[in-house]
């Protein structure tokens, strides 16, 4: 019997090190392996793998994406799951001690080569979908970005000539001065 294909909510997508990335539980619950048996893979090919493809996170960046999680966990975000994050019945402590790995775009797609079921195949175009659909984010908002910049050179532009403008008719719009009245009577200054 053959399962209907339902299309899992998106992988997060996070920014390290100036990249966009995707962590490794993430993309193994969505190939459908445990996280483990997918880092055996991507360690048993890591010629497949440069510094641009994957990387493990350090120990500060660790904690940051430990936090955010936590964070989201926290606020009710339902699903969200990974190693260091999931308590398992047989692990001592509360985390991981492992600290993940995270692929780039590539290295989402390099990981799927490596694993060869349909569902793998049908979740690597699922990832890249993802990635391209956040490229298209990024690349709307910079397109939005830009036209802000323009509409606001225009409007300094503009708050120059109105600030021109006001201050030439401003003597126009004071009333003008009272004419002096001659004295009644004899006065110094009356002839």
């Amino acid at each position: 019997m053959v399962k209907p294909f339902t299309e899992p909510a998106l992988p997060t997508i996070r920014t390290i090190r100036q990249m966009k990335v995707v962590v490794d539980a993430d993309l193994a619950s969505l190939f459908g392996v445990s996280t483990k048996v997918f880092n055996q893979g991507v360690r048993r090919n890591a010629d497949r793998f440069p510094d641009d493809f994957a990387f493990q996170v350090s120990v500060e960046e660790f904690e940051v994406l430990r936090s955010q999680i936590a964070t989201l966990k926290s606020e009710g975000t339902a699903g969200l799951r990974s190693q260091f994050v999931t308590l398992k019945s047989h692990a001592r402590g509360r985390h991981s001690k492992y600290r993940p790995w995270v692929f780039t775009e590539h290295g989402a797609i390099m990981a799927a080569m490596l694993l060869r079921s349909e569902h793998a195949v049908a979740m690597s175009v699922y990832v890249v979908r993802a990635f391209v659909a956040l490229r298209e984010q990024l690349a709307s908002n910079l397109a939005v970005l830009r036209r802000i910049a323009e509409i606001d050179k225009k409007l300094i532009e503009h708050d120059v000539v109105l600030s021109e403008v006001v201050k030439r008719l401003q003597p126009l719009l004071s009333p003008p001065p009272e004419p002096v009245k001659p004295k009644i009577g004899f006065h110094r200054g009356n002839r």
